[in-house]
Formats: structure tokens, C-alpha cells, sequence
């Protein structure tokens, strides 16, 4: 057998926004990195999730766990917001999605959000990345047109998904519901 290179498998933590498909799907698409392999929108709880551990039943049971003890909540995202090469949608309020995010950076020390690269972590759905800012500004200004019919929006969460590309594609692959507090709906 020829030496057999194992590339490690690679999975995220995330909060599903299929409501916003259909305004980001196509702008992701042609400008998001994180789509075209099969990531739907989304915001992220935490990248990369313990690299190079293939997820499997110890961490599932972990995750399972440690979401059971946050309450489902709601946001909305009423504007966009930008950072130096990426347009997104900001969830308001984002205090939970930033609970979320340090509850999994308090249990998995080892495993801190895109891998200790910032210092803070801002919950976001990204629209669109781009290097040239003239052409994130027109990305921009197009987005804003088609944004108005949709914004804003709702956005309940019960439930955050690991997903990962042992596939060499990123699928779900487990949902972790959240508490079992009862929203309405």
C-alpha cells in the first residue's frame, strides 16, 4: 500500500440562518470563500473545533452536554456591518451568541475561536469577502438594494450544528439542541 497522507479532518461549531439564505445564498456564493464547499449561512460559534481530532462520540457527548445548559434565544438582523475585507450581517442583540461562543472557548481552552487569531470574536453572517475595497463597496451597495425587502429579520436559535469535511465537502454532521426552555413562537 502507498504511504497514505491522513489530512486531518476539520469541523466548525455554528448557528444555522437558513431565513437568510435566500437574501446572502447567491452574494455568499460568488464572493464567500466558506460557501462554496457546502457551508450554509451561518455564524460561527467556533473554527476550527479541536484540529486534527476526527469528531466522534466523546465530543458529541461533550457538546451535548454543555449546550443543554443554554437556553434557547432570538436576534435579528436589522444592518450590516463590515470589517476590513468582509461585508456581514450583525446580529442584534449579540450577547448570546457571544455566551455561546465563550462557553465553548472556557471548555475547549484548546480549541479558541479561528484558532486565537483576534482577541475578540464578533458573531456575524458573512455576505461577502473581497480583498479590492471598491469592489466590497459596490458588493455593498448592491446588497443594500436587495437587503431592503428583507431586513429585518428574525431569527430564532434552539440549536447550534458541528459540522465537518471528512467528506472532503463540509456537512452537518450533529445538531446540539440548546436547554429545554420553551419559546414562543
Amino acid at each position: 500500500m502507498p504511504n497514505a497522507v491522513h489530512n486531518p479532518t476539520e469541523a466548525a461549531l455554528i448557528v444555522l440562518v437558513p431565513e437568510a439564505e435566500p437574501l446572502v445564498g447567491a452574494l455568499r456564493l460568488e464572493h464567500g470563500p466558506a460557501a462554496a464547499p457546502g457551508v450554509p449561512a451561518h455564524i460561527t460559534i467556533n473554527y476550527p473545533v479541536l484540529p486534527g481530532v476526527d469528531p466522534g462520540e466523546d465530543l458529541y457527548s461533550a457538546l451535548s452536554s454543555l449546550f443543554a445548559t443554554c437556553a434557547p434565544f432570538r436576534f435579528t438582523f436589522k444592518r450590516t456591518a463590515r470589517f476590513p475585507e468582509t461585508l456581514y450581517l450583525a446580529p442584534e442583540p449579540a450577547a448570546p451568541l457571544i455566551e455561546l461562543i465563550e462557553l465553548v472557548a472556557a471548555a475547549f481552552p484548546e480549541s479558541p475561536p479561528y484558532g486565537g487569531r483576534f482577541e475578540t470574536s464578533i458573531p456575524h453572517l458573512t455576505v461577502a469577502h473581497n480583498k479590492d475595497a471598491d469592489a466590497l463597496n459596490a458588493i455593498e451597495h448592491k446588497f443594500a438594494e436587495l437587503s431592503a425587502e428583507y431586513l429585518p429579520m428574525p431569527v430564532r436559535v434552539d440549536e447550534v450544528w458541528l459540522l465537518d469535511n471528512r467528506a472532503g465537502r463540509w456537512q452537518k454532521r450533529k445538531a446540539f439542541p440548546l436547554g429545554d426552555a420553551i419559546l414562543d413562537p
